[in-house]
This record gives structure tokens, sequence and C-alpha cells, in this order.
């Protein structure tokens, strides 16, 4: 199987074992009920799925139920006669973003960053802190809603990782990989703190996350990077593109009649 079709795989079956979910039409909704955040909610199609209007309505009405925006994620050349139906009932599209993957053997090791100490968090302190980290460095205020730090145990005791980077004794990076499916996670959350950037604890922290996968029976790791930018960093330590991600929704008011 090509690697972007394993890609599509292993995250649709995170979403049929995530304990809330549902199954409408030929979509599978991945619904966090705990955690608002709408890259935490998002449904994706069945591979070559051609849902018909009535599939889409009832998909968007499933979410809006739940005070959800509509959403899917998914890589596009798997299921392509999901865009033209999302598009006719007034999705847009958020972005394409491409897709990366490093397998085991391809990994380079980065810089190393002076005094930078990375390990796995083990104590509701310690995952509290590293979803403090992932939350201000994605832009949130305050405290997060529990959603972050339940991922990331979650995934530790799903065979996946979880990591807390701290330069002088201070929060600087977090991130995890999410519980393997067929020798595949996915590398997520990474955060750096904003008074940490650009001293290369993104890829010292990804490269951590990465090999310890591949140390817990991984074969591949892949992720989404955020930007041009960030893909250079990822590119460095030997991740390559396989694929392109459709992040598309529908915002309120946006229903076609």
């Amino acid at each position: 199987m090509p690697m972007d079709a394993d890609v599509q795989s292993h995250i649709r079956t995170l979403a049929l074992r995530s304990p809330d979910h549902l199954r409408i039409g030929p979509f599978t909704i991945r619904y966090n009920p705990n955690w608002s955040l709408k890259y935490a909610n998002y449904a994706i199609p069945d591979r070559d799925a051609e849902p018909t209007a009535a599939d889409v309505q009832a998909l968007i009405a499933a979410f809006r139920e739940r005070g959800r925006m509509p959403r899917l994620e998914y890589l596009r050349g798997g299921a392509p006669a999901v865009e033209p139906a999302l598009a006719a009932a007034g999705f847009t599209v958020e972005n394409l973003a491409p897709v990366l993957a490093c397998a085991a053997g391809d990994l380079a090791e980065p810089k190393p960053v002076d005094a930078l100490v990375i390990a796995e968090p083990a104590t509701d302190t310690e995952f509290d802190v590293a979803a403090r980290v992932q939350h201000h460095g994605y832009g949130g205020t305050g405290e997060p809603e529990g959603g972050e730090a339940a991922w990331l145990r979650n995934a530790v005791a799903g065979g996946g990782v979880a990591a807390l980077a701290l330069l002088g004794g201070v929060p600087a990076g977090a991130g995890g990989c999410s519980v393997p499916v067929d020798g595949l996670t996915e590398l997520a959350g990474l955060a750096v703190a904003g008074t940490f950037r650009r001293r290369g604890i993104g890829a010292a922290l990804s490269a951590h996350l990465t090999a310890t996968a591949f140390a817990r029976g991984c074969r591949v790791v892949w992720l989404e990077p955020a930007d041009a930018a960030v893909e250079r960093i990822y590119a460095g330590i030997g991740y390559r593109r396989i694929g392109e991600k459709l992040n598309i929704s529908l915002d309120a008011g946006q229903e076609s009649s």
C-alpha cells in the first residue's frame, strides 16, 4: 500500500477507536466532547466515498447538534468525489497542507541545543505543563481545556510518545506522537514557547519524538507542517512529502439552500 494510503488508513482507524466517534453515511466523525478546538473535531471520509447531498446534510447536522464546526481532514487523493459534494453544500477549503513522513532509518540528527533536556511527562503536573506549552504555543490564552493533556496521556498509554523540553529548567517545548496503528504514528501538537523559538528546539524535539517512536516499534512517523518554514525544519531531519491533506469546513451561515 502506498504511504499516503497508509496515512489515511491510520487517521481513519484512530477516529474509529475514539470513544465518542460517530458514523454518518460514508463519514467517521472524530468528536471530542471536552475539547472544542476545531482541529480536535473533524470527519474523515471512507476511501473512494461518493456521498450524496443527504449524506452531507446529515454530517452538517451531526456537527451542529454537538456545537462543533462542520469540518473534514483527509488526504485528497483517497476520496476525490468528496470535495465537490462538500463544495456544493457551501464548504470552503481552509488549506491544502503537505503531508510529510519519515521512515525508520531516514532520521537525521539535528544540531544539539546546549542545556536542553527532553523527557517524557510522568506526573499529572508534567502533563499539564506540557499541555500549557502547547496551548500557548498555538496562540491560546489562559488555561487549556484539558484536551491537550488528555491527548498526551492517551498517546503514551497506547504506545505513542509524549515529550516535554526544558531549557535551563524552564518549559520550552512539547509535543507527542499518536497511538500507533500498523506501525504508523502521527507527530502532532509540537509547540515551542515564544521566547525560545529560533534556537533549534523544534528540530531537537521533533527528532527526539521521532526516534522514540521508532524505538517503540513504529516504522513510519508522519505529520502536517504548519507552513513552509516548518516544513524545512522537518526536511532537515529526514522527512519528505508523500501527499496533500485537505482541511475543509463550513462556517455558520455558509450553508447552501
